[in-house]
């Protein structure tokens, strides 16, 4: 076979040295856009696959069939780049890459199919080798950990190594991939963080979005640019930032405080979902909303949602609660929350409270912890196919952020005035809700 050699600096560029050089038993990389972490992974992955003869591959992503346009095309460029798509036969319909000198193979799974996914095997060599792209994209730990113990496996030569690789975008400092890899630092954990300066392939134009980035959304250039902890697309809520501040103070100092009054919201959980409760005060003519309170907590029973209700001083609140839970509604009511209240359903109502709650500025309390990740990681959905930005949120990441909009709905009703000049207390009153009939709701 005539040798074709190749100088990898000129095809792979800089900044990732170390990373290449890397066979410890998990090499994390996070990144901004146009950081080349992918394109330089997919490079480092064929060339280690043809210097080690019975080494394999297995390609991970969260969806099975998002692999052709992304992991899939890929490595078939690497291949292109590297000067050896001819020794390299790749079946798309299979989803298989196959290296025809010696037989080797990468294989392409997705988590949708775990088990399936954990009893992947190779009938020649050995499979010591994974790629989780877009890790961000499993919101579960557990999954990945029956991959973890499933894939590499078994006993190999001395000359190979187990190493599963993981590249992400870092869109959310709560995501478990943090604490896991990066919070805890092991030496068997290898951790890295690239951005757009280091690729010498993006020209001038490239080069720009990112500056413009930079001027108009600092807190997206720092995710999406710089590859720093937090969500920077596809967020539902951006207007917001972290706050220190005294609810009960608010409006104090430049007295317009009767222009601030306060809304309760209580979505309902058990085994799986939280019961999240949140506590916020608005200003419907400064478009200012502060969030002050939360609670969030798991196997709670309807006596233990009153107590702490009760034990937080909300109790003759008015709190609107989830309208598809009548009977803890009832069951509050008859444990002393007496002015629990349904939220507001109907066609279009996640989306029009989600609109309503967009044009405010929003202010977190740092002790809101549950409510900043919530904040933080609650996106719009994509579509399967195209990726592209849906306009309906997902159905995750969303329990204090469904109590939010269900307190939210009396904001609308909630016209300040002189008469209510000076009046701090918590509530709302008939006298400053206008636009619908509440009677027989306001004791």
């Amino acid at each position: 076979m005539n040798e074709k050699r190749v100088y990898l600096p000129d095809i792979v560029g800089s900044g990732y040295g170390k990373f290449w050089r890397d066979t410890g038993r998990y090499r994390v990389l996070k990144g901004g856009k146009g950081s080349k972490k992918s394109t330089t992974t997919a490079l480092n992955l064929i060339y280690r696959l043809m210097k080690y003869p019975d080494s394999n591959l297995l390609v991970v992503r969260a969806v099975m069939n998002t692999h052709r346009d992304s992991t899939f095309a890929q490595l078939k460029w690497a291949q292109e780049r590297l000067g050896v798509s001819h020794l390299w036969h790749n079946t798309v319909s299979s989803m298989e890459m196959v290296y025809t000198p010696t037989g080797q193979k990468i294989l392409f799974r997705g988590f949708d199919d775990v088990l399936k996914l954990a009893s992947t095997t190779v009938s020649i060599g050995h499979l010591c080798w994974v790629w989780i792209e877009e890790a961000y994209e499993l919101e579960s730990e557990a999954d990945f950990e029956k991959l973890d113990l499933s894939v590499p496996r078994g006993n190999i030569p001395p000359h190979l190594f187990k190493q599963t690789t993981l590249t992400f975008n870092p869109w959310s400092e709560h995501h478990w991939l943090k604490r896991r890899f990066f919070d805890h630092p092991s030496e068997n954990i290898s951790t890295y963080s690239t951005n757009y300066l280091c690729n010498e392939w993006l020209d001038a134009t490239d080069k720009a979005v990112f500056e413009q980035m930079k001027e108009r959304n600092y807190r997206r250039y720092t995710v999406a640019g710089l590859g720093e902890w937090g969500i920077a697309e596809g967020l539902v809520y951006e207007n917001w930032e972290v706050l220190e501040f005294e609810a009960d103070k608010l409006g104090v100092e430049d007295k317009t405080d009767w222009q601030y009054k306060h809304f309760f919201g209580l979505d309902y959980g058990y085994t799986n979902d939280p019961t999240a409760f949140i506590a916020f005060a608005a200003n419907p003519l400064t478009r200012e909303l502060y969030i002050y309170d939360e609670h969030y907590e798991r196997k709670m029973l309807n006596c233990d949602i009153a107590d702490m209700l009760k034990r937080k001083g909300y109790a003759k609140e008015r709190i609107r609660a989830d309208a598809a839970e009548p009977k803890s509604n009832e069951d509050l009511r008859r444990l002393g929350i007496g002015r629990i209240t349904p939220s507001v359903k109907g066609k279009d109502s996640i989306i029009n409270g989600i609109a309503g709650l967009q044009e405010y500025k929003i202010y977190v309390s740092p002790a809101c912890k549950s409510t900043i990740a919530e904040l933080s990681s609650y996106c719009w959905k994509k579509d399967i196919q195209t990726e592209k930005v849906t306009n309906e949120p997902e159905d995750s990441n969303n329990h204090l952020m469904d109590a939010l909009r269900y307190a939210f709905y009396d904001v609308r009703f909630f016209k300040p005035d002189n008469r209510t000049a000076g009046r701090r207390t918590r509530g709302i009153s008939s006298s400053n809700i206008s636009g619908e009939d509440f009677s027989g709701e306001w004791s």
